[in-house]
């Protein structure tokens, strides 16, 4: 057996037992088949800017991999997306050729069947590569592109791109105006001077910037990035509530990241511990538990009667 034939073969067997070692996640609890509808940007603003009514959301954590899913894949985000409507959090990186591809780390040890960095390959090097799920299991998906995910994901999902150190801003807003995915994305940026700095390139996109206390907000604000641009990463643990109120008085959605210790913290005291979270204050819940987090956000939906004309 030659190498490619080898390789075909690996390829036909792992898609054959790519169902047996699936997570086989519950729909139970779950609002399966709804998913997020935006056709402009001006739909994404409205969508994302905080009122009483405003609704709950759960954020894929590199794309929420499980079990025969690995994350950043776009097959790993239509399964969650087909079970909940949802945000798919992913990472950018670029090739030796410049082409952006969807990968966290620097290296393709961890997460693919290639070795070394991702800036050492070109994109068609990088297309041979099969993607490992969590567990270190072979899957039959390969590393898409962005320019792929966008495609595949208006009006389906919102996504927020984490853009990697050495991935220049311009080329990622170049890719998202060529597949037109302006009411599909969300620009993550880590300081006041990265977030003005994507505001000046496209005033148009909305960004994710990280507010920790109300002077983050202050440093926000001074470079004149429209309240209704923004949504507020306020970290890892919950904030404190009058920084939230502050948030919402301004419109600004708050993204809590319970990946880690709050993630723990559910899987020990009960899925409703979610729900606790957006009772006060969180919108959106970056989870690495996206099924779990669901249940409680569609629970606490039904309870309250939430809608939105943008979640069918």
């Amino acid at each position: 057996m030659n190498t490619r034939t080898r390789h075909l073969f690996l390829v036909l067997i792992c898609f054959l037992a790519s169902s047996c070692f699936r997570g086989g996640t519950s729909t139970d609890g779950l609002p399966v088949g709804k998913r997020i509808q935006l056709q402009s940007v001006e739909e994404l603003y409205q969508f994302l800017t905080y009122d009483d009514n405003r609704y709950p959301l759960v954020s894929l954590h590199r794309g929420g991999p499980l079990s025969g899913y690995p994350e950043n894949a776009i097959e790993t985000f239509a399964y969650n997306a087909s079970l909940q409507p949802v945000i798919v959090e992913c990472d950018v990186r670029i090739s030796k050729d410049s082409a952006l591809v969807l990968m966290h780390d620097h290296s393709l040890n961890r997460t693919t069947t290639g070795k070394g960095s991702v800036n050492d390959h070109t994109l068609s090097e990088l297309k041979k590569l099969l993607l490992l799920d969590n567990n270190k299991k072979l899957t039959p998906y390969r590393i898409p592109t962005l320019s792929e995910a966008l495609a595949w994901g208006k009006g389906k999902v919102i996504f927020t791109l984490d853009i990697k150190n050495d991935v220049p801003y311009e080329a990622v807003i170049n890719t998202i105006r060529k597949e037109r995915a302006e009411s599909s994305v969300v620009v993550i940026t880590y300081s006041a001077n990265q977030a003005a700095k994507v505001h000046s390139l496209a005033g148009d996109l909305m960004i994710s910037a990280s507010v920790n206390n109300r002077e983050d907000l202050s440093r926000l604000n001074e470079k004149d990035i429209p309240d209704n641009r923004l949504l507020a990463f306020v970290g890892t643990r919950e904030a404190d509530p009058n920084l939230t109120k502050i948030l919402h008085d301004h419109g600004i959605m708050c993204i809590l990241g319970t990946l880690g210790n709050l993630d723990k913290q559910a899987d020990k005291k009960g899925f409703q511990t979610y729900a606790g979270f957006i009772d006060r204050g969180a919108d959106i819940l970056s989870t690495d538990r996206p099924a779990e987090a669901g249940r409680a956000l569609n629970f606490y939906i039904k309870k309250r009667g939430i809608v939105s004309k943008f979640v069918q």
